[in-house]
């Protein structure tokens, strides 16, 4: 009778053992996840909205964050740097918990990104840093990327290759990180090569009618002129448009986060080489350290990071259906 007695319990432990892992196993971790992004607060403030980097990082960012309950807020300044101090003044005091910029320059938003932190606000700079750190940077490396760069134009131009051993650069904004980091590096390989000549280096502030102005006198003053590396691929439509009109083969080497106009002027000869640093990637990784943030909770301020952007140098001969992006309606 004891032997039936047991057995019947042990038939029935078995059961209820089954059924337990017939309805599944509740993720221990699922709630504190989810918990973690409810009612949280992120703020975005880039140089300004409408153009593909931008738009592109925003697209990502509420695509990732809004489905977990999180607020995401933009405040565009549209190119004015005072008008970007005063939406990071502005947000300091509402006190989102995380705070994303594109800075304008090096030097700028500095001191209220520190101050922000101190608030207790989360810093996340994307793509051009500022001077001062904050808990995340993802973007390019631009030592690094000007130094491949500097590496590319001496393959390409230098007397013993065929070249004339004279290169133009036009940057952006003399002050900005993608200015400043990049010509570091590009200078790092020139001191190098002697044989190649710097015939120009000026800034056309991120403008194309000023990138094409400045191409077109280059190319008038220096008619063998090897090349050019312009330091964003929208300003540099102008650029191209000058070497077109001038009817000298001079090649274009430009950059940028790439969208499909990128591998189209690749495809019409816009441009001769792009070096892509992925918006959508910059994009995730953005959003993976947030949320890493969120869910850690670390004093802001007390940890800095980065995140480099891997590159890639696209010609019409590598490019693939996969190698650019596009905006939601973008033909």
């Amino acid at each position: 009778m004891r032997f039936l007695k047991r057995a019947a319990l042990t038939a029935l432990v078995a059961f209820g053992g089954t059924m337990a892992a017939a309805d599944g196993i509740d993720d221990p971790a699922r709630a504190s996840y989810y918990d973690a992004f409810k009612g949280k607060k992120v703020a975005y403030v880039p140089v300004a909205m409408g153009f593909d980097l931008t738009e592109g990082w925003a697209m990502g960012l509420r695509e990732a964050l809004e489905p977990l309950g999180v607020e995401f807020d933009i405040r565009d300044p549209n190119w004015s740097t005072s008008a970007g101090a005063q939406a990071i003044t502005s947000l300091i005091s509402e006190k989102p918990d995380v705070l994303v910029v594109h800075n304008p320059d090096v030097q700028s938003y500095a001191r209220l990104l520190k101050k922000a932190e101190a608030a207790g606000i989360y810093v996340v700079q994307v793509n051009m840093r500022s001077s001062y750190s904050t808990d995340a940077f993802i973007g390019a490396d631009y030592v690094g990327m000007g130094e491949q760069i500097g590496a590319r134009l001496v393959e390409k131009c230098s007397p013993a290759n065929g070249g004339s051993g004279k290169i133009a650069i036009t940057q952006g904004v003399l002050t900005a990180a993608a200015s400043a980091y990049q010509m570091k590096g590009i200078s790092n390989v020139l001191a190098k090569h002697p044989e190649i000549q710097l015939v120009s280096n000026q800034a056309a502030d991120w403008d194309s009618t000023k990138a094409r102005n400045i191409a077109a006198t280059v190319i008038q003053q220096h008619p063998d002129l090897c090349a050019i590396a312009g330091f964003w691929d929208v300003m540099d439509v102008g650029t191209s448009a000058a070497i077109k009109e001038s009817g000298q083969d001079v090649y274009l080497l430009t950059q940028g986060g790439g969208n499909k106009t990128a591998c189209d002027g690749l495809k019409k000869g816009t441009y001769s080489e792009v070096v892509v640093y992925h918006v959508p990637g910059q994009a995730r990784d953005m959003a993976n350290v947030i949320k890493q943030l969120l869910q850690a909770q670390p004093e802001p301020g007390a940890i800095k990071s980065a995140l480099f952007t891997p590159l890639q140098f696209l010609t019409k001969d590598n490019i693939t259906e996969d190698s650019c992006w596009s905006l939601p309606g973008q033909q």
